[in-house]
Order: C-alpha cells, then structure tokens, then sequence
C-alpha cells in the first residue's frame, strides 16, 4: 500500500477543537514533526480537514 509523510507546517493555536484532535489522532504534536501513514480514505479524509496546518507528500 502506498505510504504518504504528513508534516505539521503551522501551528495549532487558533484551530477549533476538532482540529486540534484530528491533528493528535494522526500523531502530530509538535510544529515541523513528521508522520508516515499508509494512503487510505480515512487518513485522507483527516488530512483534507486540517491540510491547512499540513505539507503532505507521497
């Protein structure tokens, strides 16, 4: 399965709540941490909702 990395590019102040626990449920907590995730539909219907706090590559 195809893996992408996940990294956490701005910081989580000022996102709502559910942000910030989608962002913890994908294993971000700190600002510039990377993840690696196998490309399935629930990870990527996670990061579509944060993408804007998030760089993504294949």
């Amino acid at each position: 399965m195809a893996k992408i990395k996940v990294t956490q590019v701005k910081s989580k102040i000022g996102a709502t709540t559910r942000q910030k626990r989608t962002l913890e449920a994908l294993g971000l907590k700190k600002l510039n941490n990377t993840v690696e995730h196998d490309d399935t539909p629930q990870i990527m219907g996670m990061v579509d909702k944060v993408k804007h706090l998030l760089s993504v590559e294949k």
